[in-house]
């Protein structure tokens, strides 16, 4: 089992980084809504489902994938601007049980209305032709698309960092996530500072949807297993930490990679094996603060 090349090693290692990179961006998102909200926003995984269902639909109007993927991620993201305005924003302050209900409800909803609108039967997303067949790295060929994936993760992860560490709004939004009494105290109406958080997380849910679509096709139920693999990522990262999520879902796709390669059998609960042993040595996740859900 384990007389393996070198070469094919390193391909599944890229394989589970490809994958992290997806979980990095549903986490990201989700760990941008707790922090500041302390919402747990369930319906996470529809909203990663109608990016992919979105990009195909603007691709059937225009045959540009890349138009697609820039549209398809700001509809989800209104989308997610009508959530918290009509539908979020009515149980702030109450148990935190109460969001995660509204949306574990509404996340049954959207993939009921993605079944009607286009079908129980999956659909296809293909890359354009420049990302299309492989690249010669030296020691192995990977396909350029899931090159490309990483390269725009990691962009787009950067542009958080400048967004929250250089700009008045992200300053606002850090020190809500600490204080909001003294944010609000300042004159500061965090109503719109929630409702621009909500509206970037579910836009990353909607990129990360599009952007999966070419390696594992689009279908109504694809958001299910991802969003619990999120929240696995989210959990060992830290609830509400940025940088948690970041390196909890980069470690969880090397887990889920490898597995799949060694041991197939196993890949669908070394995930939650992997939170466990965190869990016991971390109560809190890897960056997580204690006593935050308090």
């Amino acid at each position: 089992m384990f007389d393996v090349t070198l070469s094919a090693l390193a391909a599944q290692v890229f394989t589970g980084l490809v994958l992290g990179m997806i979980f990095v961006l549903l986490a990201i998102g989700l760990s941008l809504i707790f922090g500041l909200m302390t919402v747990v926003n369930f319906a996470h995984g529809s909203l990663f489902m109608l990016g992919a269902y979105f990009g195909v639909f603007i691709f059937g109007l225009t045959r540009n994938f890349w138009l697609s993927l820039v549209v398809a991620p700001l509809m989800v993201g209104a989308l997610g601007l009508v959530i918290e305005r009509f539908l979020i924003r009515r149980l702030y302050g109450r148990s935190p049980d109460d969001p995660l209900l509204l949306t574990f409800g509404l996340s049954l909803i959207i993939v009921e209305a993605a079944r009607l609108i286009w079908g129980k039967i999956g659909l296809t997303l293909d890359p354009p032709r420049v990302l299309a067949g492989g690249a010669n790295l030296g020691f192995m060929t990977f396909p350029v698309y899931r090159l490309f994936v990483i390269a725009i993760t990691a962009a787009v992860l950067v542009a958080i960092w400048f967004f929250l560490e250089r700009t008045n709004v992200g300053l606002i939004i850090r020190a809500g996530s600490r204080d909001p009494l003294m944010v609000r105290a300042l004159g500061i109406d965090l109503s719109r500072i929630w409702l621009l958080v909500f509206g970037i997380g579910t836009a990353l849910a909607g990129l990360a949807g599009i952007l999966a679509g070419p390696m594992r096709g689009v279908y109504a139920e694809m958001g299910v297993t991802m969003v619990i693999e999120s929240f696995v990522v989210v959990v060992v990262g830290g609830m509400g930490s940025l940088i948690g999520a970041v390196v909890a879902g980069v470690l969880m796709g090397q887990v889920v990679g490898l597995t799949t390669f060694f041991a197939p059998a196993l890949a669908e609960i070394m995930v939650f094996v992997a939170m466990a042993v965190v869990l016991l040595v971390r109560p809190s996740g890897l960056f997580g603060e204690a006593g935050l859900l308090e």
